[in-house]
């Protein structure tokens, strides 16, 4: 049985750096592994929940081999020409250089003038900007043509180049056939002095893992130990002058209210950390309050996140929150709950895996965010 108590610290606590930054802390094993592929140039997928510090990993790791970093969130990618377009925006921002900037300029001149243009913006500086242009043929030109521009610029430079595609899966939206992602991976592959990092939800390795091809390095972020976020939260809280008091379930309430999950934990002990107490205990009320709070500002964000979810999504998602299940295929559960049986059931289930929102059967199928489950079962009851 885990030992929680404030005053029994368990082995874990040795074997953490708890001066390292949250996003680190638990996650050193990952950390070392993601430096150690894009050292060598590699190319990852990190999958994750949303808030589970899949970008600020990749990104503290692209800092630490010192490569230069472009990303492009695919959420904003709503069609062939936007993600042309944000592309170039993350090229111009990486590479402003007099040299890179001549080569941008030379490779216009030479192989794309018809698709981008080099823009003036008076100010000393440049922006690449691709033609904008309805005919998807043109799209696709631009696009093939503007991924080994990087790699130019990348071996120009002399320097690592990391490519952050967050929210990776987004882009299936509107490329329904799969020919731009098949066309990115084979460039993934083909491309030596550029690292790519694909970022996913967990649905990617679960649910289309013949689609993910033997190059990418593939990182998963689960869920942090109970006893890592204990002693974490008590080395935060002791930099405050705070602590647990050892005779309350305080420090249990919060481990179980953020069930190892980065970004719910680290908000709720930024609400602790305002908490103002002579004796400097926290007790089991003032975590209580301190969710309740959190959960009264988050709940507009959960109402629409809700409010957007088709009806069989939604339906499941309450009925996991309320009623946890490792088999909700099962057919009492079906029964019990009154879900669509067969595909519709396992459509979605993928749905809300796409989403973030649940993991998959490593996991028990238990909801991704743990204080939008506990808004949940709170509106529920």
């Amino acid at each position: 049985m885990l030992n929680l108590s404030p005053d029994s610290p368990t082995d874990i606590v040795n074997l953490l750096d708890l001066s390292a930054p949250f996003e680190l802390v638990g996650r050193q094993a990952q950390f070392q592994r993601i430096t150690q592929v894009l050292a060598r140039d590699g190319d990852l997928l990190i999958v994750g929940v949303p808030g589970s510090g899949r970008r600020t990993l990749v990104r503290r790791a692209a800092q630490e081999v010192s490569a230069k970093i472009l990303e492009v969130d695919c959420i904003r990618v709503t069609d062939a020409q936007r993600f042309v377009q944000l592309l170039c925006e993350s090229i111009e921002q990486a590479f402003q250089s007099a040299n890179a900037q001549a080569l941008i300029a030379e490779w216009i001149e030479r192989k794309a003038s018809e698709l981008f243009v080099l823009k003036d913006e008076g100010n000393g500086t440049q922006r690449l900007k691709p033609f904008r242009v309805e005919d998807q043929q043109q799209q696709w030109r631009a696009f093939e043509r503007l991924l080994p521009l990087l790699q130019s610029l990348a071996e120009s430079s002399g320097e690592r180049v990391v490519l952050i595609l967050e929210s990776f899966p987004h882009i299936r939206s509107w490329d329904r056939n799969g020919v731009w992602e098949k066309f990115l991976r084979k460039e993934i592959e083909r491309q030596t002095q550029v690292s790519y990092v694909l970022v996913a939800t967990i649905a990617e390795t679960c649910i289309h893992p013949d689609e993910l091809g033997n190059n990418l390095e593939i990182v998963q972020l689960a869920p942090l130990a109970n006893d890592v976020v204990a002693a974490w939260v008590q080395e935060v809280l002791h930099t405050e002058a705070l602590r647990f008091d050892p005779r309350s379930l305080a420090l249990e309430l919060f481990v179980n209210a953020v069930q190892g999950h980065l970004g719910d934990a680290s908000a709720l002990v930024r609400r602790l950390k305002s908490v103002r107490v002579s004796d400097g205990l926290i007790r089991d009320w003032h975590v209580q309050q301190a969710i309740q709070e959190l959960l009264a500002d988050l709940s507009m964000v959960f109402e629409s996140l809700l409010m957007l979810l088709p009806a069989n999504q939604a339906h499941l998602l309450e009925s996991l929150a309320l009623d946890p299940t490792d088999k909700p295929q099962s057919r009492d559960y079906i029964h019990k709950h009154y879900l669509s049986r067969g595909g519709s059931l396992q459509g979605a289930i993928a749905g809300l895996q796409h989403k973030g929102l649940i993991y998959g059967s490593e996991q028990g199928y238990r909801l991704a965010l743990p204080l939008f489950a506990l808004w949940l079962r709170q509106r529920l009851s």
